[in-house]
């Protein structure tokens, strides 16, 4: 119903833009509890056994990271008397809204709901999942100041590292994109108490990649690495445009994910953490080897030649292609 979903997206814009806008943590977990309860319905939509599971982990992860923000919150406000976002203090409420922002966005040790509730999804409220909902607890982290450094580093590399792990023994796209999810999030997450404004432009170059790549697979129709290779005959041009996608998605230069991982790489040595950036810039290369698999699985293979498989590309739809196109040239647009 087109009512029911206009009502749910504004709940989920609401949400995001409440959160955005506060200045007190109470109105900030209203906003992310808002959000949380307007993305559910429309996980839940198709009804399929695999998206109910997904939706009720999603929701039961969802829930217990806002009863820790909130308890934070209260306790801070018990401790200090303050309720003002920017103005935290005390290193215990601080530390537990970090861990509960990070549950939140899926970084690791607390990424396990992630790759599981994507692969529940349909590929558009993947994207919604992969990319909007990690903007308002995006919004609450680059706010508070003073978190002990070693949490967020700790957080950041474990993230690299699992991202990197995790995705090299997956068949499944919307996994590997759960993944590279993660492993783009510790990139983020390794630079906000140096440069937010990195973190930042990190986020933004992320959601163009990751755009262009869930509309891929989608007018593709596939969801798993075997159904990439007939996917020539299905868009012959976007099958030879998509290895140059995905490895911007690994960060290769010189295409535009390059620019955020060498930004911050230098950023990290004139901090004076060379064995931090090492580790990062190496585990970014795991990120790059399931990348450089479904590349080539989409392109770097024959594809079975049937004429009739030919003519559907040729009829695809404006609503999507356009989005794709502006997204796939972003993402390819060179440093």
């Amino acid at each position: 119903n087109p009512y029911i979903l206009a009502t749910l997206l504004f709940g989920l814009g609401l949400g995001t833009t409440i959160t955005f806008a506060s200045s007190h943590w109470l109105l900030a977990w209203m906003g992310l509890e808002i959000n949380t309860l307007a993305i559910i319905p429309l996980m839940a939509q198709h009804h399929h056994p695999r998206a109910v599971e997904a939706t009720a982990k999603y929701f039961l992860t969802q829930a217990t990271a806002a009863a820790m923000l909130l308890f934070a919150s209260t306790t801070n406000a018990w401790l200090t008397g303050q309720w003002d976002i920017q103005q935290m203090s005390h290193p215990f409420p601080l530390t537990l809204i970090t861990l509960a922002l990070a549950l939140k966005i899926g970084l690791a040790p607390m990424h396990t709901w992630l790759p599981e509730v994507l692969q529940g999804l349909d590929l558009t409220t993947g994207l919604v999942l992969s990319t909007w909902q990690k903007l308002a607890p995006f919004a609450l982290l680059l706010q508070i100041q003073n978190v002990n450094p070693t949490i967020l580093i700790t957080l950041g590399l474990a993230s690299t590292l699992v991202g990197g792990w995790g995705g090299l023994n997956q068949t499944q796209l919307r996994k590997v994109l759960a993944y590279s999810s993660i492993a783009h999030l510790g990139w983020m997450i390794l630079i906000l108490q140096y440069s937010p404004s990195l973190t930042l432009l990190a986020l933004l170059t992320y959601f163009v990649m990751t755009f262009s790549t869930f509309l891929v697979f989608k007018l593709n129709k596939s969801t798993s690495i075997n159904a990439l290779a007939i996917s020539w005959t299905k868009a012959p041009i976007l099958t030879s445009l998509t290895p140059l996608v995905l490895l911007s998605l690994g960060g290769l230069p010189p295409l535009t994910g390059f620019m955020p991982k060498w930004l911050i790489l230098q950023e990290l040595a004139k901090q004076d953490l060379a064995p931090l950036a090492t580790l990062a810039a190496l585990s970014a290369l795991l990120s790059l080897y399931f990348y450089l698999r479904i590349s080539y699985a989409m392109t770097l293979t024959m594809s079975p030649n049937n004429l009739t498989g030919v003519t559907p590309w040729r009829f695809s739809s404006p609503q999507l292609t356009l989005p794709l196109a502006i997204a796939t040239t972003a993402t390819i647009s060179l440093l």
